[in-house]
């Protein structure tokens, strides 16, 4: 939580954070300002003290709405810093924060965040090391950076958001089963549009998009519907001009955010139109179980990964191949459990077997369960997620329930 951001600069010994770039689509700068029409600036946030953020003229009025201290760019006069710079940008640039950081006396180690175009920074950030000497620049592994720690655990505030985000993607995911079973079939089984043309996945996708933006949400991730051998692959977000037919597997995960690059949410559910084949029910029925032992098993502060230890020995049980018995498998299980979720759709805690045992499932914790198995030469894949949160009482709490049907019946098709 924000609460706890000097804590763990100290634990990393930071002295200051340098955060850059929008505050849309910036988990960092977004995280920190409430996110807003605030475009290409520069916060700075010295250990113990309250942050500053510096931007540009036209959105002062919009930078002050985050509540913190506001500087605009043009108390450093950028002509005189291009021409102290003999018309070299970057250095302009580097000279520019070598003012911002001799204002606030920045010094020692300093930390850098943020989303913006790598090439010019890195060309303003070498330029900046080689003006103060005394300052010492430092970059993070974003797995386990100061942000990745800081926003782990969620506040009520942070949890609604994304509880509303869950209200918002099981909506959208009601809408598509509704349209889809609503689908004339084809006597090949392959479902029509209302004009009689095949249904495509491009289909379906424009209507996803459609209904996620009218929910006041977006998906800047993209979404994965992938139908047959597709769905065997479990990060393929399927093929455009596959056909809806009914009796193959279809793997829906869905992870919208809010407008602008807020939190996200993720989930998934599998659907086999009309009917589903013998060996596409088995496997359903043994991920679900996997799936429901999970639910019960999870406890307070236990390492996320004893999750992944324990899915895999459950699908080994049944033959399948999994990470802890083979060296990345493309058959079987496949992936980690589950993973945080916040700004970012990916965060901590992480599950994967070599993941540190400080991503645990503590209070405050919003993650993903999703089991999965996969067979793209069978023309199957299986996955069920939901998030889920660990309350501050320490109770997990599933954040939007949705039904788990593996059939979709078909309104319009008899057998």
């Amino acid at each position: 939580m924000k609460s706890d951001i000097d804590t763990i600069m100290q634990s990393k010994n930071l002295d200051a954070i340098l955060v850059i770039g929008n505050a849309d689509h910036n988990p960092p700068m977004h995280y920190l300002t409430g996110a807003g029409h605030i475009n290409a600036a520069t916060l700075i946030k010295k250990r113990g003290e309250d942050p500053v953020l510096f931007c540009n003229d036209m959105e002062r009025e919009e930078a002050a709405k985050t509540g913190i201290k506001t500087i605009p760019y043009s108390v450093y006069n950028y002509q005189e810093l291009l021409k102290e710079a003999q018309g070299d940008p970057s250095q302009a640039s580097a000279l520019r924060y070598k003012h911002m950081f001799t204002d606030l006396a920045v010094r020692g180690r300093v930390g850098i965040y943020g989303n913006t175009e790598f090439g010019s920074a890195y060309a303003a950030f070498t330029q900046l090391q080689e003006l103060m000497p005394e300052v010492n620049l430092i970059g993070e592994s974003s797995n386990d950076s100061l942000f990745m720690k800081v926003m782990e655990t969620k506040d009520m505030f942070e949890v609604d958001r994304i509880r509303k985000m869950g209200a918002a993607t099981t909506e959208v995911v009601r809408r598509i089963a509704d349209y889809l079973t609503s689908r004339e079939v084809r006597a090949d089984e392959v479902l029509l549009k209302d004009d009689a043309t095949p249904l495509t996945i491009r289909d379906v996708k424009a209507k996803i998009n459609l209904w996620i933006a009218e929910m006041g949400a977006e998906n800047p991730e993209g979404t994965i519907f992938a139908i047959g051998r597709d769905a065997g692959v479990p990060h393929s977000v399927g093929n455009p001009d596959d056909l809806l037919r009914l009796g193959q597997t279809i793997v829906f995960d869905i992870y919208p955010c809010e407008a602008g690059g807020g939190y996200f949410y993720d989930f998934t559910r599998t659907w086999s139109l009309g009917y589903a084949t013998y060996e596409a029910q088995k496997l359903y029925d043994e991920v679900k179980t996997v799936y429901d032992r999970l639910v019960d098993e999870f406890d307070l502060n236990a390492p996320f990964k004893d999750y992944q230890r324990l899915t895999c020995e459950l699908f080994e049980k049944n033959g399948h191949q999994t990470p802890q018995n083979a060296q990345a498998p493309i058959e079987g299980y496949v992936h980690s459990i589950g993973h945080g979720v916040g700004l970012n759709i990916h965060e901590r805690p992480w599950s994967h077997l070599t993941a540190s045992d400080d991503n645990i499932l503590k209070p405050g914790v919003v993650f993903t369960s999703e089991p999965g198995l996969y067979y793209p030469k069978k023309g199957l894949g299986v996955r069920i997620e939901d998030t889920y949160w660990v309350r501050l009482d320490g109770k997990i709490e599933i954040l939007a329930k949705y039904p788990y049907d593996l059939v979709l019946k078909m309104k319009k098709w008899k057998k």
